[in-house]
């Protein structure tokens, strides 16, 4: 597991500084896998065991895990994986997705809270490398609880994953196969930002606060000692994406779809100003406003509204159009007049 945790700091990627609301939803999701940690290990009867964390790799909180309406017993949620590295040390959280998968929801419920114990290195490797699918890529159980939670739910103890989930209060083992983990490397991005280019992240006080009572509740005492934890972020440098980086990776999916309409000489025209074999490089402003120069002609000449017309050159030109105003530096503040004063209903006349 090392090679995911150590020497990130070369490859990391700067987050520029995002208004403090840019922060506010990320922020939310900390605060609430807090309380969610809170519950789930100070109520005796069922509390998920100390001794679950003790040999842990790493532990995932999933807040307020959203009930499909349409599809029986998908779900949908955002939260936070901590990894422990081979020496010992809690890394402060990366931001994860929770979709699909399935669940025996009780009547009436439309969210709940997930947390996830990885007892292998192998299981949390399989998440940081690309998505884990819990059942598929790793064994799951049902985790144990209260305090007779030294005896797990396989009999044996030999889960990779064991999974719990709160409902009305109560945390309870519970089987989620199917669900599919994904980093979310926007969200972590957003929350951890680095105060110059080529500096590392900063830690907030919250995800250090979190990561510190995880790292003492593994190692068996009080919440408010200190233990084993990272003061550097690798593993979250690592897993930090700019928005540019999120567009271009999404530009490269979409193109070819539109490509794959086109004869070589539309190829040349419309091409991207990047290439998929470039390691990840930007290209300048200036150069993404030439390619955008040829998809506007395409928009605004009725010659070729065939072309314009078709959702994948929209899906293309859009994102062409967000893709060069990430890569531009944005140092203006609007010049607006003070808003508007509220201003009472009018008056219903009497009847």
């Amino acid at each position: 597991m090392a090679r995911y945790i150590t020497c990130f700091l070369l490859l990391a990627l700067a987050t520029p500084p995002q208004p403090a609301s840019a922060q506010s939803a990320e922020e939310g999701i900390v605060l609430a896998a807090s309380a969610v940690l809170s519950q789930a290990m100070s109520t005796s009867l069922n509390q998920i065991p100390r001794s679950m964390l003790t040999d842990a790799h790493g532990v995932a909180i999933i807040p307020n895990v959203i009930k499909g309406g349409f599809i029986i017993g998908a779900r949908h949620g955002r939260g936070l994986l901590f990894v422990r590295d081979p020496n010992g040390i809690w890394h402060a959280p990366v931001f994860i997705t929770l979709t699909g998968g399935n669940i025996g929801w009780q009547a009436g419920l439309q969210s709940s809270d997930i947390v996830l114990v990885f007892k292998t290195a192998k299981s949390v490797e399989g998440i940081l490398s690309g998505t884990l699918t819990i059942g598929a890529d790793a064994a799951a159980a049902a985790g144990p609880v209260g305090l007779q939670g030294a005896v797990a739910t396989d009999g044996r103890l030999q889960a990779e994953i064991y999974s719990y989930s709160r409902s009305r209060g109560l945390f309870a083992g519970v089987a989620i196969d199917g669900s599919v983990l994904q980093i979310d490397q926007l969200s972590t991005g957003t929350y951890y930002r680095s105060p110059a280019p080529g500096q590392p992240v900063v830690i907030p006080p919250a995800a250090q606060e979190l990561t510190q009572r995880i790292a003492n509740y593994a190692a068996g005492v009080a919440p408010t000692e200190g233990t084993s934890t990272s003061q550097m972020p690798p593993l979250a440098q690592r897993y930090t994406a700019q928005e540019s980086d999120v567009l271009r990776g999404q530009l490269l999916q979409i193109a070819p779809k539109l490509f794959a309409l086109l004869d070589e000489q539309w190829k040349t025209y419309l091409a991207l100003p990047f290439s998929a074999t470039a390691d990840g490089a930007h290209p300048t402003p200036q150069q993404v406003q030439q390619t955008l120069a040829h998809f506007q002609s395409v928009a605004t000449n009725p010659q070729f509204q065939q072309l314009a017309a078709r959702p994948e050159f929209q899906s293309v030109y859009g994102l062409l159009q967000h893709y060069q105003q990430s890569l531009t530096p944005n140092t203006q503040t609007l010049q607006l007049p003070p808003p508007p004063t509220a201003t009472p209903p009018p008056a219903v006349p009497a009847r």
